[in-house]
């Protein structure tokens, strides 16, 4: 918290006391005979004319300290004090011309100071209580998405398992693989919702955000003796609403990488990178395997895989393409628009 928030809490708990009056109103006496004290010590150096010097600090100390109504009260004892002690005569309370004046010119004073400190603690206690609501309002806010999160997470799984099941009940293989792909799929939409949990909608770090997309699909698919590393620079971010198309694209790679570069239980390594392009801004994201390779004569524009018309759809939704490649490593890289 910084230290102008720290200052505004700290003038907000005043008035204090108001639920112990007589503690309020012996403080207000005590200011009020230490301002007599005081002020009968210096009234030899001072000039004449400055009967109240020490009495408006005393009444706008107490007034600040325990509120506008105790306030009142301090200025009408501190007025008769100096009224009695430092207006001429002095030690009577005759009135004349001068004394009236220096009477009126008093109360115009601490009125002033009284009103302008009422409104000060009211404006304060609003403040308080408009603070207070926010609060409530934000952790209620965080509970019913933390809660709506949940539930689509769920749901996303409940779906999947209803189509592995019904995959159970078909015969055709071709039927049986679609549904497999796509009850993996949800089981991924479900994960990465999780993962994406954050109810101010602020960007994500990318890669450590990926870095735990993909090992939970490597996991996922049963596989030990795959390696992976996730590289690039730690303060690259992306928005939750590009997050989800991102991840579901990077996860078709890697997944495309384990059931095709790494068949026959083949071991090797993926390496994802994430740059930003400086010259035009763009977010680079490349995901290489050492497997199998693409095979010879292989055309990414003429790909019939229904992952990889998936990843190429994604991508352009998001102004961006995605492009799968054979060089000395099977490179799969996804582009996405500068911000």
């Amino acid at each position: 918290m910084s230290r102008s928030a720290e200052r505004s809490r700290w003038i907000e708990r005043y008035p204090v006391y108001e639920d112990r009056p007589w503690f309020g109103v012996s403080a207000m006496l005590l200011i009020a005979a230490l301002a007599l004290v005081v002020r009968e010590a210096v009234d030899p150096l001072m000039p004449p004319g400055f009967p109240y010097v020490t009495f408006f600090p005393a009444v706008i100390v107490t007034s600040f300290l325990f509120g506008a109504r105790l306030g009142a009260v301090s200025a009408v004892v501190c007025g008769f004090l100096a009224w009695y002690f430092f207006l001429t005569p002095r030690y009577s309370l005759d009135l004349n011309l001068g004394s009236s004046i220096a009477l009126g010119f008093y109360l115009f004073v601490v009125g002033t100071d009284l009103v302008l400190v009422r409104w000060m603690q009211s404006g304060n206690r609003r403040l308080a209580a408009e603070r207070e609501a926010n609060r409530v309002m934000a952790e209620t806010r965080e509970l019913l998405f933390r809660e709506l999160q949940h539930r689509v997470s769920n749901n996303l799984q409940v779906a999947a398992a209803l189509l592995t099941v019904q995959t159970r009940q078909l015969a055709d293989e071709d039927a049986k693989a679609a549904l497999r792909e796509a009850s993996r799929r949800l089981e991924l939409i479900g994960r990465i919702s999780r993962q994406l949990y954050d109810p101010n909608g602020t960007a994500h770090r990318l890669v450590p955000f990926l870095d735990e997309l993909c090992r939970g699909v490597i996991e996922a698919s049963g596989r030990h003796d795959i390696g992976l590393t996730v590289t690039g620079d730690p303060s690259v971010g992306i928005e939750p609403d590009a997050a989800i198309p991102t991840a579901l694209i990077v996860a078709e790679a890697v997944a495309n990488a384990i059931e095709h570069g790494f068949a026959g239980d083949r071991p090797g390594r993926i390496d994802v990178r994430v740059l930003r392009d400086t010259a035009t801004g763009e977010l680079v994201v490349s995901v290489e395997d050492d497997g199998h390779g693409l095979p010879d004569g292989f055309d990414g524009d003429q790909a019939t895989s229904l992952g990889l018309r998936i990843a190429t759809m994604l991508a352009r939704s998001r102004g961006g393409r995605f492009d799968l490649a054979k060089a000395e490593r099977t490179r799969a890289t996804l582009t996405l628009p500068g911000a």
